[in-house]
């Protein structure tokens, strides 16, 4: 049987809009992620989609139900302590990267994500053959900006630095957070490319949210669409492969 990587039960979240209302934004949502599954997310604004990965996340608390990651229940663990299973990139290129600092200390950094850490050497030296190794699968130059700020990137590479430092660890679940939204159609492209590629090549498993109809007709192996905080279809692999960009539309209608 495949392992189940994470699951929601029941996850409810409420809030209050400030008026003495309260608004449910994520509604009884139950759902099962298996082990390398590719994830895509649709759903209009307001949808559920972003609230959905904040709780998973840990970065929002759920006001009721449950959330398993490898079968331990971590509903109650902050997002510090869920950070040695998760990965994040957003859709801000400036989010994920400390703009400050080289290429090679980012990735350093990325090394010890999860890790508790107190004062000692950083020997990054020791990581530079490394990290040599690894920048050229990303395609875009950075193994010649590896002492270059992450401030002087253009915002592909600042992207693709923000993901190639979530995948350097291989977390049991990356969440890609419309992670191509801020970029030209041509950098998008290019980095839906390699991000298709790692999971791949590295053997993750993924949720995507994505506005992009075409990207989530074109990658992973599952669709799930969001409404009013619901899930209101879990697509797998066999009817996704027979469904055309008119299908996905009509989720929206």
């Amino acid at each position: 049987m495949t392992k189940v990587i994470v699951e929601l039960k029941d996850a409810t979240k409420i809030v209050n809009n400030g008026l003495n209302e309260e608004k449910v934004i994520l509604d009884h949502v139950s759902l099962k992620i298996f082990d390398k599954d590719f994830i895509t997310v649709l759903g209009g604004n307001g949808a559920g989609k972003s609230t959905l990965f904040n709780v998973i996340a840990g970065t929002l608390s759920l006001t009721s139900g449950s959330i398993l990651i490898d079968g331990e229940d971590v509903t109650n663990w902050p997002a510090e302590r869920r950070a040695s299973y998760l990965s994040r990139v957003f859709q801000d290129p400036k989010m994920g990267t400390a703009p400050r600092m080289t290429v090679a200390e980012n990735l350093l950094i990325a090394k010890y994500r999860g890790e508790k850490r107190g004062f000692r050497p950083r020997h990054l030296e020791k990581y530079l053959p490394e990290f040599a190794e690894l920048l050229p699968s990303i395609g875009n130059g950075l193994e010649r900006h590896m002492q270059t700020p992450v401030e002087s990137l253009s915002g592909g590479q600042r992207q693709a630095l923000s993901l190639l430092m979530a995948t350097i660890k291989r977390p049991e679940l990356l969440l890609l957070d419309e992670h191509t939204a801020a970029l030209d159609p041509k950098t998008s492209v290019s980095l839906m490319s390699l991000t298709d590629d790692l999971i791949e090549r590295l053997g993750l498993t993924a949720l995507m949210i994505t506005h992009h109809m075409e990207d989530a007709l074109k990658f992973g192996n599952r669709l799930i669409v969001m409404r009013d905080g619901k899930i209101i279809e879990d697509v797998n692999r066999d009817k996704k492969a027979g469904m055309k960009i008119e299908d996905y539309y009509r989720f929206f209608e």
